[in-house]
């Protein structure tokens, strides 16, 4: 009840204040290898780098995220044709170790992404050093085909390409 209470004291006008206001700003993946990470995603879909790579540390760091004595590699690179989202790659120093995520696990679940080809998308995302987490399946019908497959980008991140319609 205490929650419910707390959300009903949230004035009408202030909600729509930042509802106006409200845009997705970035995709951030946290690698053990921001670099190599950064080199598959300019290869495999086009991505560009949208500012230089910088290292962060000092105590505003620490501040920020919590984690004092930390040092972030930062890289920025923007999806082909969109200024926002832009996908953020963090390195941090020191890590913390992580198995790759598993699909039924609750938290960030994957990145998706429509392509012309399906099938060309799938075997440079696996010449580029990501692997195969399931099978091609098409969700949709004869008349409006949606295949898609879920595959993983070398550090294990989970990523869904959708084709919608046929190839041309």
């Amino acid at each position: 009840m205490r929650g419910r209470r707390a959300l009903g004291s949230c004035s009408r006008i202030s909600r729509r204040r930042f509802e106006r206001g409200l845009s997705l700003s970035h995709i951030s993946l946290t690698a053990r290898d921001a670099r190599g990470l950064a080199t598959f995603y300019e290869a495999a879909l086009g991505c560009t780098p949208r500012r230089p790579l910088r290292e962060l540390k000092g105590e505003t760091v620490g501040r920020g995220n919590g984690l004092p004595g930390c040092t972030i590699t930062s890289i920025w690179l923007n999806f082909p044709g969109l200024a926002r989202p832009f996908l953020e790659i963090l390195e941090l120093d020191p890590p913390s170790p992580r198995a790759a995520p598993k699909v039924n696990e609750p938290g960030l679940g994957h990145l998706a992404f429509t392509v012309p080809d399906l099938d060309a998308a799938k075997a440079l995302v696996l010449a580029l050093g990501g692997s195969r987490q399931g099978m091609i399946t098409d969700f949709g019908t004869p008349e409006a085909p949606l295949r898609m497959i879920y595959l993983r980008d070398p550090e294990g991140n989970l990523i869904n390409i959708f084709q919608e319609g046929t190839v041309d």
